[in-house]
């Protein structure tokens, strides 16, 4: 990927990456971008999140991937993918994966833009928002989990009734 150099300034609905760009930037957001992705680094409340927006043009639509950097060993995988199917119940807007190269968790999400293929700028920020947010949320469960060998749906409980605690 190659750096972005230009600035991006957008006032209106614009090409999908050109958008998140501008976002970024505007946000101090460190960014990489080629033709058809941009992958930045957003602070979440627990970690720091890779996320990346990916355009295909021939089908209108923008995926937002977000990573956090979780890796699960072959041993945790059966558990992890239980959880992961117990937080997608959950989850109005996109869905957990365990990619089956390297075990990444990650979110995704897939939004179709409409026959102009543009985004708005409150639709970025939404995406964004979102697929931090429910990485934010579900984030404890996994480490519950991974690394404090509890149940999935232990870990599910113990971390929505954390999140529900904190002000």
């Amino acid at each position: 990927m190659r750096q972005s150099q230009e600035r991006y300034e957008v006032e209106e609905d614009a090409a999908p990456l050109d958008m998140l760009m501008a976002m970024f930037e505007a946000r101090g957001w460190p960014c990489e971008a080629t033709a058809s992705e941009i992958c930045g680094e957003i602070q979440g409340s627990w970690t720091k999140y890779q996320l990346r927006g990916i355009w295909r043009a021939d089908d209108g639509v923008l995926q937002i991937l977000c990573l956090p950097d979780v890796r699960i060993s072959k041993e945790k995988l059966a558990s992890a993918q239980e959880l992961v199917s117990l937080a997608n119940e959950q989850m109005w807007l996109g869905h957990f994966d365990i990619w089956s190269n390297g075990g990444v968790l990650l979110y995704r999400n897939g939004t179709l833009l409409g026959d102009d293929g543009l985004l708005s700028l409150s639709q970025a920020q939404s995406l964004v928002e979102i697929a931090v947010d429910e990485c934010d949320r579900f984030y404890p469960a996994f480490q519950f989990v991974l690394w404090g060998d509890r149940s999935p749906a232990d870990a599910l409980e113990a971390a929505m009734v954390d999140a529900l605690g904190e002000a």
